[in-house]
């Protein structure tokens, strides 16, 4: 997946030692890959919807309709809100280990403040906010690169997808000249001198 800064910009922290406010780090191979503080960013922005879906009364939850594209296309229903509350909680089990699930547990679903989690982990205070740093970014990542359905953007997810890509039939098919006859693309001729 490629990020752009336009990405990466709006979700950056202004005050970050490492992008300086800007999102992006040149990383390996010349590529330009994402600060950490922005794949925090993602991860809470992710969790503040998560706990809005949780704590939302059941009686409020819609199931919305929306179309399915494929070979044939179809309608179906479904309730966004469940179905964000299993995504988050099984990526987040998918993508961490044992140890890193068990704080995601405890302090993320369900609220227990660091005191109380270095208490029942036997972790010190400076290790348990260095794991739940990593937790976030590893998370933040994972919600965001998941292909071809991911978690962030949240107002794809929910509204469905907003882009607007051209699918490949239609570029088949050529488009109407002004004479109303149908032209097709045509590759460009190749230049011998190179």
């Amino acid at each position: 997946m490629e990020w752009t800064r336009t990405e990466t910009l709006a979700l950056a922290n202004q005050q970050c030692a490492h992008c300086h406010g800007l999102g992006l780090l040149l990383g390996r191979k010349d590529r330009m890959s994402p600060c950490n503080c922005v794949l925090r960013s993602i991860f809470r922005a992710c969790y503040a919807r998560f706990r809005r879906c949780v704590l939302k009364e059941k009686h409020l939850s819609r199931v919305t309709l929306h179309m399915v594209t494929g070979n044939h296309n179809k309608r179906t229903w479904g309730r966004k809100d469940e179905e964000y509350i299993g995504d988050f909680t099984l990526m987040s089990k998918r993508h961490l280990d044992a140890a890193e699930y068990q704080i995601f547990k405890f302090h993320f679903l369900l609220g227990a403040d660091w005191k109380l989690c270095c208490r029942r982990l036997k972790m010190e205070r400076g290790i348990f906010f260095h794991a739940v740093y990593r937790i976030q970014q590893k998370l933040g990542r994972a919600f965001r690169e998941t292909a071809p359905y991911s978690l962030f953007p949240l107002d794809e997810y929910f509204n469905g997808t907003t882009r607007n890509e051209l699918p490949p039939r239609a570029l088949q098919m050529g488009s109407l000249n002004e004479s109303g006859k149908r032209s097709y693309p045509v590759a460009a001729p190749l230049d011998k001198a190179a």
